[in-house]
């Protein structure tokens, strides 16, 4: 690692310690762990033994008397909270379906507990699902901390959901969410949540992992690896001959949420150093498992991604700020596409474009999650709606596609959903969706859309400092939707609360139209009304085209923002919520006036857009209709 990201982390550290004001008003603080753990691999049964020393520091104002494991593996057996959520939802995912309820013995997950101590005395604990619960044998006070040592064994599932061994691409080993990790305990209490296959909430930590796996293996993982010159497999220039039938990896991870890796026999293994010193990792198949991907040319595909990866984290850093780990490593396997500290897990037998979108919105997670660490199964609209909106952008800027709205695909699925009627609040559980439609809609589409429309609201330039001042405030850290809305709130001065109250809390929507144009007795002025149908308030962007061609831009601020866009050219009197209609006069005679519309942008996110446009051909037209059908 460099002296200058090693000090980024360090400042990061130091300043968890220091007065931050969060969500609740009280002085911000979050539980730390270490990690130490040895497994050993038996590649052959898909089954490992591990130890793991667990030291917890109790940095909250509280005493706790207990603590929550997450035993994950446990979802990938049948007549598990997974497997009939699955089975039961009415639009269930392909990946899963009713898969979990078919899998054998030597086919299905779990995570054996076989002895825990606290500080070196045995421990009360009972297996729930997917979560072990511990009555301590001494609680563990304000400031101080305890130590668990446990041994556990384990069996890696078939690969259905994220984790699991045999994926469709014949990738042997996705090592996600695979040891017995402790559950976040923070302002809201313990976050023990089962795992019914959606979000994850973490501990920020260190981990120190050692894994004794079968010589022919080459693993990807968070984390830098301590002994190359032992492993070889591309981490060295030199020549590695292996001593035994087996290695054992070494690697550490400074302050993550999570350690993941992968593992196949087949894995070729490419780097790429960026300029700044970060080294990009890729580890692929050359060859396609999958016979529906048959013709793909994955090597050249692969090959072709470095660059573009590089290209992206460059993007990330000059959009949101410095990425402070010194390596990334983009690792085939899994189901689709997965975020983990310092690494991604994704499917690589895709077309070039479907990989660089893929690698993009993996990769921009690194900022919003790994490092912008919001609680997932509670915000997960956060770290998947900026992570879609910045990733989006990113992608049509490397790719040189040059989209004259790129998050155009993302307006269009939030207006399904907001019409669908089967839309709920942002502020549901992840894992309380009636559809699986209505949460990946709210939390991708609906959640870039926030951003965007955020941007529409106080300007693209006060969108862009948002952005860096919340990485650089919040780094490290758990923030909430309220600690985000507060930072655009400092950069642009307007009061926020009202657009995150009534974009996430519920499920109102904008609707802003067209009512009537009428030219004054004089004939001077043109009096445009203008309707307010939807119960989501907004500023109003109105634009005026001549007879002559030329432009202007009218600007109607929202009164409960205490704040107006400085640079708009016409600046009207504000719009009070309450009143459902507004009248905006304009010093010309109607007849001169060719087209009006509301937000020409597109960013505001209007659910009806057929009310938003006045074109004098079209409106003469329907008046003649309308007359000759009354005749």
């Amino acid at each position: 690692m460099t002296r200058t990201k090693m000090m980024m982390i360090t400042i990061a550290l130091m300043s968890i310690g220091t007065f931050v004001y969060s969500q609740n008003n009280t002085e911000y603080w979050q539980q730390e762990v270490e990690y130490e753990m040895m497994v050993d691999m038996n590649a052959e049964k898909h089954q490992y033994q591990g130890e793991q020393k667990l030291v917890y520091h109790n940095n909250s104002p509280d005493t706790l008397h207990k603590v929550f494991y997450h035993l994950y593996f446990n979802a990938f057996q049948p007549g598990s909270q997974m497997d009939v959520r699955s089975r039961t939802i009415k639009d269930p995912d392909d990946r899963v379906g009713d898969r979990i309820s078919k899998l054998s013995e030597d086919e299905i997950g779990y995570i054996k507990v076989d002895q825990l101590l606290q500080d070196g005395e045995n421990v009360q604990r009972e297996v729930v699902g997917t979560v072990l619960e511990v009555d301590l044998a001494e609680p563990i006070l304000p400031g101080e901390k305890s130590t668990f040592n446990m041994k556990f064994n384990a069996q890696v599932p078939l690969q259905i959901r994220r984790s699991g061994r045999d994926n469709e691409e014949g990738i042997e080993f996705s090592m996600t969410q695979w040891y017995p990790k402790i559950a976040e305990y923070d302002y809201q209490g313990w976050h023990a949540d089962p795992y019914i296959a959606r979000e994850f909430h973490s501990v920020w930590g260190s981990f120190d992992v050692k894994i004794r796996m079968d010589k022919d293996y080459t693993i990807g993982a968070t984390g830098y690896l301590q002994n190359p010159e032992e492993i070889g497999h591309g981490y060295t220039d030199e020549k590695v001959k292996p001593k035994g039938e087996k290695l054992t990896w070494h690697f550490k991870a400074p302050k993550v949420l999570d350690f993941t890796w992968g593992a196949d026999p087949d894995y070729v293994h490419d780097t790429l150093e960026m300029d700044n010193g970060t080294i990009l990792h890729f580890f692929y198949q050359d060859k396609i498992n999958n016979k529906e991907n048959k013709g793909t040319p994955i090597e050249e595909n692969w090959q072709k991604l470095q660059a573009k990866t590089k290209a992206l984290f460059e993007y990330y850093n000059e959009h949101i700020g410095e990425y402070p780990y010194n390596q990334y490593s983009v690792i085939q396997g899994g189901d689709g596409g997965m975020e983990y500290p310092m690494c991604t897990l994704i499917t690589g037998e895709r077309n070039f474009e479907s990989l660089v979108g893929v690698t993009a919105h993996e990769a921009a997670h690194s900022w919003f999650q790994h490092l912008l660490a919001t609680n997932e199964t509670k915000h997960e609209w956060m770290d998947e709606g900026f992570t879609t909106y910045i990733s989006v952008l990113a992608e049509d800027k490397v790719l040189e596609q040059n989209k004259e709205f790129p998050l155009e695909r993302a307006y269009s699925v939030y207006r399904q959903l907001a019409t669908s009627g089967v839309e709920q609040p942002q502020t549901t559980h992840a894992d309380r969706y009636r559809y699986n439609f209505a949460y990946g809609a709210s939390a991708y589409s609906k959640g870039a859309v926030f951003l965007s429309q955020l941007g529409y609201i106080i300007g693209k330039e006060n969108l862009e400092r948002t952005l860096k001042r919340y990485y650089e405030k919040w780094k490290f850290r758990h923030p909430t939707p309220n600690d985000f809305i507060r930072v655009a709130e400092k950069v642009s001065g307007a009061e926020l609360s009202w657009y995150l109250d009534e974009w996430t809390k519920t499920t109102n929507t904008v609707d802003y139209g067209i009512k009537d144009i009428q030219v004054d007795v004089q004939g001077r002025q043109t009096i445009i009304t203008l309707e307010r149908i939807g119960l989501m308030p907004m500023p109003i962007e109105v634009e005026v085209t001549l007879e002559n061609g030329s432009k202007e831009m009218y600007y109607l601020p929202l009164r409960i923002m205490r704040w107006e866009k400085s640079d708009m050219e016409n600046i009207e009197d504000d719009w009070a919520w309450a009143f459902p209609t507004y009248e905006l006069t304009l010093p010309v005679a109607n007849y001169a006036v060719q087209k009006v519309e509301i937000d020409p942008s597109g960013k505001m996110a209007d659910v009806n857009l057929d009310n938003n446009i006045y074109e004098k051909e079209s409106a003469e037209k329907e008046n003649t209709e309308s007359e000759n059908s009354d005749n």
